[in-house]
């Protein structure tokens, strides 16, 4: 059976997705203090997942991997749970 996106002219069009592993909330006057070294603590752990989003739509969630291979160091992110984007984004 043909997959319907072949019919899309856009399936072939690249997007960017942005991957969020946390957030700061520094004080105003901390961030000011902030230098080489510096360490700014984030609201998530290590082994939290992290979030994908196209735009400020967040479509799925994942956990942070490296890749091995030809490919080692880099990182990716292995998918465990995604939005039903059939309505589109």
């Amino acid at each position: 059976m043909d997959d319907p996106t072949d019919a899309n002219p856009f399936a072939q069009v690249p997007i960017e997705i942005t991957i969020s592993v946390g957030k700061a909330r520094p004080l105003v006057r901390d961030l000011l203090k902030l230098g080489q070294d510096a360490v700014l603590p984030l609201d998530r752990r290590v082994e939290d997942p992290v979030e994908l989003y196209i735009g400020d739509r967040l479509i799925a969630r994942g956990e942070l991997q490296e890749l091995e291979g030809e490919q080692a160091g880099q990182l990716a992110v292995r998918l465990i749970e995604v939005a039903n984007l059939r309505g589109g984004l």
